[in-house]
């Protein structure tokens, strides 16, 4: 089995990072690239990425012992319905020397494989966007928001920095100083914490501001959010309890009650200690007391174990994965 070697990808908006593991668990390769998601970048420069992350990972092996690949990337279902996407991918698989099959996964999936080898649960992922899905024998079946800025996300990045400049907004409206999350939030898009004797021009500034650059970028104010939440800023912390209610709603749309199968928490507000996942572990606790609840971990090592997984020599893919997929700190 040490002669076998399969490849893993975890394609993000702004990085995408390849792994080439034996069966036995030894690390064989990395490779990191840019952004590699064909939706955000095109296909073009997402293929070109990915080539390059494949490239590095496979520096030192020869990519026909490669048996088998995963792709996993938000969006997946839009390449895989996009011929002009998925013929860049080939290409890019191809140009790397690679003679295998590989399969394109969601990244919800690739995150909750990377959490658990269980074959069925929930994953809740918030980032910039949020998601909630349920697994069902290593398949997504049913997804609750990931709708989008506009639309919807829940809970996450975008939507805590929407809010943080929405109480802005309604301090200014209201003639009253800003808090300490306001200030902060000035600051980030006005390059002054200064009100202006009118409080309605300063809002319009703040509003311009808003609204000369896209939309999405107003998740860069999450981490605002969520450093003043660090400092027990009232405004931040009642607006990191509201995202966590949210966020559990979400996973309540598609997870029965009473449920015991195990929760995966990923993306960048959930990983480790941040000042959101521990509401949301206390929500999810609560609502479902008898369900394992796990961290999200090395998503391009999850997408290899998954496509390890249904080769004919692996007979046992829970033990694969705990040589595979490395545990969470």
């Amino acid at each position: 089995m040490s002669d076998t070697v399969v490849v893993g990808l975890d394609v993000g908006g702004t990085s995408t990072r390849a792994t080439a593991l034996s069966l036995d668990g030894t690390r064989l390769g990395t490779g990191r690239a840019g952004g590699g998601n064909p939706t955000s970048h095109g296909a073009e420069r997402a293929a070109a990425e990915l080539l390059t992350a494949l490239r590095a990972a496979l520096a030192d092996i020869d990519p026909l012992r490669v048996r088998a690949g995963v792709i996993g990337l938000a969006g997946a279902g839009r390449l895989l319905a996009d011929p002009h996407g998925r013929d860049a991918f080939d290409h890019a698989w191809a140009e790397a020397g690679l003679r295998c099959p590989y399969a394109v996964h969601g990244d919800a999936l690739v995150a909750y494989a990377s959490g658990t080898a269980a074959p069925d649960g929930t994953v809740l992922v918030a980032g910039t966007g949020a998601i909630a899905a349920q697994v069902r024998d290593l398949r997504l079946d049913r997804t609750a928001d990931g709708h989008g800025w506009l639309l919807g996300d829940a809970g996450s990045g975008f939507w805590l920095g929407r809010e943080a400049v929405r109480r802005l907004l309604t301090d200014l409206d209201r003639a009253q100083p800003p808090g300490e999350l306001g200030r902060r939030v000035l600051a980030e898009l006005t390059g002054t914490t200064e009100v202006d004797d009118q409080p309605r021009a300063t809002a319009g500034a703040v509003v311009q501001a808003v609204t000369r650059r896209p939309p999405v970028e107003l998740a860069r104010l999450a981490p605002v959010v969520v450093s003043s939440a660090r400092d027990e800023e009232p405004t931040a912390v009642a607006l990191i309890a509201e995202a966590a209610a949210l966020l559990a709603e979400s996973v309540s749309r598609i997870r029965p009650p009473g449920a015991t199968d195990p929760v995966v928490l990923g993306g960048g507000l959930l990983t480790g200690d941040t000042p959101l996942a521990g509401p949301v572990r206390a929500e999810l606790a609560e609502r479902w007391p008898g369900a394992p609840l796990h961290s999200a971990g090395d998503g391009a090592a999850a997408a290899a174990w998954l496509a390890a997984r249904d080769l004919p020599e692996v007979t046992d893919p829970a033990a694969l994965h705990t040589r595979l997929v490395p545990s969470p700190t």
